[in-house]
């Protein structure tokens, strides 16, 4: 009798999941339209603030105002010229920490005499605040562009070598011993296993030390400079242009979302298995 009543009834389909459970799934047109509000909400108080006539414009400009700062500066005062100089500087000390922390911290994170030697002297160093060591890069490199990228190195370097290590880490030891059993060598484990497993984080890695070598752009472009974002905005500061300081931040801010977004579309790519649904 059970049977048959329940071959009766209609078949229902499962719930639809929420889009607020925990750890759960959207689609890319709903991530998109979450990333609008978040960037609009901001903008639209910003808006309101400035309109209301309770803040003085000279400490806190609107929208508009920034916005026409940015065409002046575009048109009138080679913000293009500025913007390329300033990725120049960052893309040149973000590659160069790249090209030694990524070897460094894989052999940190393979071999437990290596990260005993060379782990320390990297903690060490990495809290020793960057703007520090501007006496001395602009003592021995000078004041051209190689002591400007020299301290966005020394900015992202010792970050990236240490999470470059923790990746390596991280990977599975069952990979290892795998590989030993099939009699790898240990610098096939090193090329095949321990870096092949580790390629999505330390793409990770890569992103958010990006991230970091943008705000070293600021500190870096003290070094006797006289064009930058991060000059310009220094300049403004001096003559109380905050329309300029407001543009200057946000095109930073920019350019560092276009490059964070290029970075996940890599991943995407790179790894479709990670980001798979199922």
């Amino acid at each position: 009798m059970d049977n048959k009543l329940s071959h009766s009834l209609p078949a229902t389909a499962p719930p639809k999941p929420s889009i607020w459970a925990i750890a759960g799934n959207i689609t890319r047109t709903q991530y998109w339209l979450f990333a609008g509000l978040g960037l609009i909400t901001p903008l639209i108080a910003w808006a309101l603030l400035t309109g209301s006539g309770y803040v003085d414009p000279v400490f806190l400009p609107g929208p508009l105002q920034v916005l026409t700062r940015l065409g002046s500066w575009l048109f009138e005062d080679d913000l293009w010229g500025d913007t390329v100089i300033s990725m120049y500087r960052v893309m040149a000390g973000f590659l160069l920490s790249a090209v030694f922390a990524l070897p460094l911290g894989l052999l940190i994170g393979a071999f437990k005499p290596v990260e005993a030697i060379l782990e320390p002297l990297t903690d060490f160093i990495r809290y020793m605040p960057a703007v520090a060591f501007i006496p001395l890069v602009m003592l021995w490199l000078g004041i051209g562009e190689s002591a400007k990228i020299s301290i966005i190195f020394i900015g992202t370097f010792f970050q990236m070598v240490l999470m470059v290590a923790e990746n390596v880490r991280l990977v599975p030891r069952a990979q290892i011993e795998a590989a030993q059993t099939m009699g790898a060598t240990r610098s096939e484990i090193v090329q095949l296993v321990l870096l092949q497993s580790a390629k999505p984080a330390i793409l990770d890695t890569l992103r958010l030390t990006m991230g970091w070598a943008w705000t070293y752009l600021v500190v870096a472009e003290l070094v006797a400079a006289n064009s930058g974002l991060g000059y310009s905005i220094l300049k403004a500061q001096r003559f109380l242009k905050t329309d300029t300081i407001f543009g200057g931040i946000i095109l930073i801010g920019l350019i560092g979302l276009l490059m964070d977004q290029s970075f996940r579309w890599l991943h995407r790519h790179s790894f479709p298995w990670l980001h798979s649904k199922g």
